[in-house]
């Protein structure tokens, strides 16, 4: 036991940073990277996306909605791999492979999160959108000052459910060798060569403790952001 625990202190560096001394992080670092970055195109794309398909419905609504079970409908290795191999082509030049996960990630869960806001649209009085245009505010302003700040808050244990699944699913980046952390973890063992099950269980224990700490942080937002 002890000795598995020495496995993990001896290479806790390179499990936490990576290569961080030399310019390439890896680790659990380049994990909270990739799914932060993701998050961040994922948020407002998905957000974007809903409110035109509430906007626009006929056409517009339904390209969008046969685009998002497109994506929702394939797995999300295939979308990695399309990404890996498709996007040096379109941009003429090799994107960094993190790069190209976290646009992977981006836009897979991009999808989830436009289904989540027009959920929560539809879900909304009608009446308050016509209030509103009476009351002399534009569609953009009803949307952005009104409906949206209701909406985010209300699907926020949908939000929270995509953007766990999305810090999760940054270990399949080890498919195309990102040094994320179940890619350097993959390295260690492969290098030590004992104490497998020592290694791999705190990587579940770092995942966890990382996907509950979201959560909390969530729970806290709820908490301190006054009822609309």
């Amino acid at each position: 036991m002890i000795a598995g625990l020495n496995v993990i202190t001896d290479n806790l560096d390179y499990l936490l940073w990576g290569r961080l001394a030399s310019g390439e992080p890896g680790g659990v670092l380049l994990t909270l990277l990739m799914a932060l970055g993701a998050a961040a195109l994922a948020l407002p794309g998905g957000i974007g996306l809903a409110c035109l398909a509430w906007r626009f419905p006929g056409v517009v609504r339904n390209t969008l909605f046969l685009w998002a079970e497109l994506i929702r409908g394939i797995p999300l290795i295939f979308v990695i791999f399309w990404m890996w191999y498709l996007l040096p082509l379109i941009t003429g030049g090799d994107l960094p492979g993190a790069m190209t996960v976290t646009l992977a990630l981006a836009w897979f869960s991009a999808a989830a999160v436009m289904h989540s806001v027009l959920s929560g649209l539809s879900a909304l009085p009608a009446g308050q959108y016509e209030a509103a245009l009476t009351q002399g505010f534009s569609t953009g302003q009803t949307l952005w000052r009104i409906l949206l700040p209701q909406v985010l808050r209300n699907i926020l244990p949908s939000l929270l459910g995509i953007f766990i699944s999305l810090l999760k699913d940054t270990s399949l980046a080890f498919i195309v060798n990102v040094p994320e952390l179940t890619t350097v973890t993959g390295q260690v063992n492969n290098r030590v060569q004992i104490y497998p099950a020592a290694i791999f269980i705190f990587t579940g224990v770092v995942y966890y403790l990382l996907c509950c700490s979201l959560e909390q942080l969530a729970k806290r937002w709820r908490i301190t952001r006054p009822a609309l």
